[in-house]
């Protein structure tokens, strides 16, 4: 097996960023590489070719110069609750997993996992895989083919990856390789170490103390990097959206962008390139006071259409979109955020899977899934859940503008009543907008127009900056920005070389 597994010492300690970080390094070394990721629990995804996966695994295909395909992560959690997640294998749904079957009730999902994995390494000269969560999960393990059940599987040296701003990071290193069994902790090869900031003389006789205890070897210390950011995996940590384009480019204040942190928010990525608009800042709140202040509120989509928008008016914001719809003030619904504007919304799919964990119905909404649910009544429209999930890639335009966008949907909608405006696939009444396309404002042109309407209902100055680099260029320039530091602070030949071990390591 020519390939490699990067896993870490817990969530979020920077395995995505190493393996989008490496595949741009080696494929500026002419190497030809893919990304792998067996199983990817997160609400944020992409549509390829093919089906649906992780938005973080489309963004390492983008590093490493490769078509995105289902193979890269065959496996996909979608939770629904905390008890409950929807399975999406190769690119398809593929029912329910409840959490007393995650350990044991995915025998298919590991056999169809091992077979991506071949697929990419009959496809690739190299593979680098990226783990979920930590390795040291012992109780997991029995049923583990992410972490190290797929190094075992296939002979593939591992590293391990430790976060040193949360703290604790030597302790993380040496209790991961401690609780390991024998055959797994001869597969891990070493560590590096993210997020550093400060003296290096202070950190290194920590690292030669771990080195000597565990024989790991130390293959670097990645510098905290400003200005890169990342497609997240964690609905969760939407707070921490890189804030590239909060400094106002004008006199004026700048264009003030509230977005809806929903309890199952999902493609939360949406606004990223909102925020990476010159002039434009982005808040993520659930305070209704922000929410009637912003120039422009988005609801984003959702796991949970239904829960969710009992949630926005357990808190008022209902009343919030209401009044800021009757005053003339924008408010953009996509996917789920689109379906919650409509006057009505049928759900036997999702609602049956994400109810509470009681049976009982969540407060203000119906008791039944086969009973409509009264929307926000904004914008005229239906939306019936069907089981068949909507997996599109459309193309399309506003007022001449060009964009594409990715659907991932259950709700087909019918519309009621002819709209003051069609906008994509989806709509404008009064100063309320909604579509069912994600990505699509990640297409510079159609942005800048849209957001100069925007500015013009809200009676803000705000006009796009005439040089200011497009989306795709700041996110290509963070990837090159990241395999720079991946090839000057690691030792990429001695992780290459765990790849084509000698015999005496056979």
């Amino acid at each position: 097996m020519t390939g490699i597994l990067v896993t870490g010492t817990s969530s979020d300690a920077g395995k995505s960023l190493v393996v989008t970080g490496l595949c741009r390094a080696l494929r500026r070394r002419g190497i030809d590489v893919a990304p792998f990721k067996a199983q990817n629990m997160s609400n944020n995804s992409m549509v390829v070719a093919d089906g649906e996966i992780g938005r973080a695994q489309y963004l390492q295909a983008v590093a490493a110069r490769v078509e995105p395909t289902t193979a890269m992560n065959p496996v996909l959690i979608k939770p629904g609750t905390d008890r409950r997640a929807h399975v999406v294998l190769r690119g398809q749904p593929d029912g329910t997993l409840e959490a007393g079957q995650y350990a044991t009730g995915r025998g298919h999902l590991a056999a169809a996992a091992f077979e991506s994995l071949r697929e990419l390494e009959a496809a690739h000269e190299l593979v680098v895989c990226e783990g979920a969560g930590s390795p040291a999960e012992v109780n997991l393990r029995s049923g583990d083919y992410v972490n190290m059940g797929l190094a075992r599987q296939f002979g593939m040296p591992v590293v391990l990856v430790g976060d040193i701003d949360r703290g604790g990071v030597l302790a993380s290193i040496y209790g991961t390789w401690a609780l390991l069994d024998d055959a797994d902790r001869g597969l891990l090869k070493g560590y590096v170490i993210n997020k550093f900031r400060g003296d290096p003389e202070v950190l290194a006789p920590g690292l030669t103390r771990i080195s000597e205890l565990t024989g790991l070897a130390n293959f670097g210390v990645l510098n905290w990097l400003e200005g890169v950011w990342l497609d997240g995996e964690d609905a969760l940590a939407i707070g921490a959206w890189h804030r590239a384009g909060t400094t106002p480019h004008h006199a004026e204040r700048a264009l003030e962008v509230a977005v809806v942190r929903l309890p199952r928010v999902s493609n939360a990525t949406d606004v990223d390139a909102l925020a990476a608009e010159p002039g434009v800042h982005v808040t993520v709140t659930a305070d209704p006071a922000v929410c009637a202040r912003a120039d422009l509120l988005v609801l984003p989509g959702t796991r949970a259409t239904i829960d969710d928008l009992a949630w926005l008016r357990a808190r008022g914001i209902d009343r919030v979109v209401a009044q800021r719809h009757a005053a003339g003030r924008a408010t953009l619904g996509i996917c789920g955020g689109y379906q919650m504007l409509g006057k009505l919304i049928v759900d036997e799919v999702e609602q049956a899977s994400t109810g509470s964990a009681t049976g009982k119905p969540a407060a203000g909404r119906s008791p039944t899934t086969h009973e409509p649910v009264e929307g926000l009544d904004l914008l005229p429209l239906r939306v019936d859940f069907h089981p068949g999930k909507v997996l599109a890639r459309p193309t399309g335009s506003w007022q001449g503008h060009q964009t594409i966008g990715y659907e991932i949907h259950h709700g087909r909608p019918t519309t009621l009543a002819e709209p003051d405006e069609r906008f994509l696939d989806g709509m404008r009444v009064g100063p309320t907008w909604g579509t069912h396309w994600h990505g699509a404002l990640e297409h510079d042109e159609f942005r800048r127009a849209w957001l100069t309407r925007v500015a013009d209902q809200a009676g803000h100055p705000w006009r796009p900056t005439a040089d200011a680099p497009g989306f795709g260029a700041l996110r290509e320039r963070m990837i090159e920005t990241l395999a720079d530091a991946i090839e000057e602070q690691l030792d990429v030949d001695a992780l290459l070389a765990l790849t084509h071990p000698t015999p005496e390591e056979n």
